[in-house]
């Protein structure tokens, strides 16, 4: 059993980040991280998080199933699958505390820009090579920073694509990049059962924050939708570097 403290202090963390995942469809470990991290060990706070947003993007799947493209989506998950391996590499002989930095500077300043100018002509139509390479780069970008939406986001926002089509591209990505994530934990049985128990009692604020943030989702316009998601980029960005 988990005191009273902590899991209020769980529960305010994982609704937060099932809100603004619902919400955006991403960013859950950046934002349910920034209380989880000072409360809990990382080898408990961060396979908690995992299985969360895994939850999370259940949700959203089952939520947005009309609109998911399975067809172009796993060309981002191919591309993805190919890039996680690269990025266990890079952890184990690499510094990827420089990685992440760098790459937080880069989302920080792309949101940054594209909040200031907004009305920048779009790229035409994607293509199935080039979502190929996004997804392996958001693979290998999700195993060094644990965000592997934040490159297809950008890519879909590059494109001007609006927001039901975002989600039905990036949401299956995301996913199946958490799951195959959780799948390489246990089997290296990096999973306790203290872990399992939270998660546990996350449940009830992970699907109340998730059906709160899909109903925001379904009642904000476009503008304001892509707004939320380039401020989300920026702090998320901001974070990665500090």
């Amino acid at each position: 059993m988990i005191d009273i403290e902590s899991f209020l202090l769980i529960s305010a963390a994982v609704f937060f980040g099932a809100f603004i995942s619902g919400l955006a469809g991403f960013a859950f470990s950046a934002v349910a991280g920034t209380i989880l991290l000072h409360v809990m060990q990382p080898l408990e706070a961060v396979p908690l998080m995992m299985a969360c947003s895994i939850g999370v993007q259940a949700t959203n799947l089952w939520a947005l199933r009309k609109h998911v493209v399975w067809k172009e989506s796993v060309v981002l998950i191919w591309g993805g699958l190919l890039g996680v391996p690269f990025a266990i590499w890079l952890l184990n002989n690499a510094d990827a505390r420089v990685f992440r930095k760098g790459f937080g500077l880069f989302v920080a300043i792309y949101a940054a820009y594209m909040l200031f100018r907004p009305s920048l002509k779009y790229l035409q139509q994607m293509n199935r090579g080039r979502n190929v390479l996004v997804g392996f780069g958001g693979g290998l970008i999700g195993g060094l920073t644990a965000m592997p939406g934040a490159l297809p986001t950008i890519w879909c926002d590059m494109h001007g694509m609006p927001k039901t089509q975002q989600r039905g591209l990036v949401q299956p990505f995301i996913a199946a990049m958490q799951l195959f994530a959780l799948v390489v934990m246990l089997a290296r049985n990096d999973l306790s059962s203290t872990v399992w128990i939270d998660f546990v009692y996350s449940i009830p604020a992970m699907f109340a924050g998730a059906a709160l943030g899909i109903f925001a989702f379904n009642n904000v316009n476009e503008s304001n939708f892509r707004r939320t998601i380039l401020i989300i980029l920026l702090l998320s960005g901001a974070g990665l570097i500090a």
